[in-house]
């Protein structure tokens, strides 16, 4: 019970935080182009990696803490099913550059996103 908890309460933060991003970004940029649901999964991604890396090759996460943060923080944050959703609509609106540089930007921003999560715990770490 007490893993589920803090799945839980570590998922409501990550949504409210994903509200709030998604929310500035609308009203910073409008609605032509998903840019907020990028910033999440891009942020989401390089996040999960520092969280994921430094719990695997350090012991400054607990596995109670990796659980709070990778599973309920990120896991209410990152948004891909948003993400895909956005994508079809574009598509199917016949913004098919706007729905494939948003696919592309979407994936490399992640994958780069990851990566420097990675680096940067190997870089502190040592």
């Amino acid at each position: 019970m007490d893993k589920l908890l803090l799945v839980c309460v570590g998922g409501a933060l990550g949504s409210g935080a994903r509200y709030l991003v998604g929310t500035w970004s609308l009203a910073a940029f409008g609605p032509g182009f998903p840019r907020g649901t990028l910033a999440i999964n891009v942020i989401g991604s390089f996040l999960l990696a520092v969280i994921m890396t430094a719990s695997i090759t350090t012991e400054s996460v607990s596995p109670h803490l990796r659980l709070f943060l990778a599973t309920g923080v990120m896991g209410g944050f990152t948004t891909y099913s948003s993400f895909n959703w956005e994508t079809i609509t574009l598509a199917q609106e016949g913004r098919f550059l706007a729905a494939g540089l948003y696919l592309a930007a979407t994936l490399l921003g992640c994958l780069a996103g990851g990566l420097a999560g990675t680096i940067l715990v190997h870089r502190v770490v040592g």
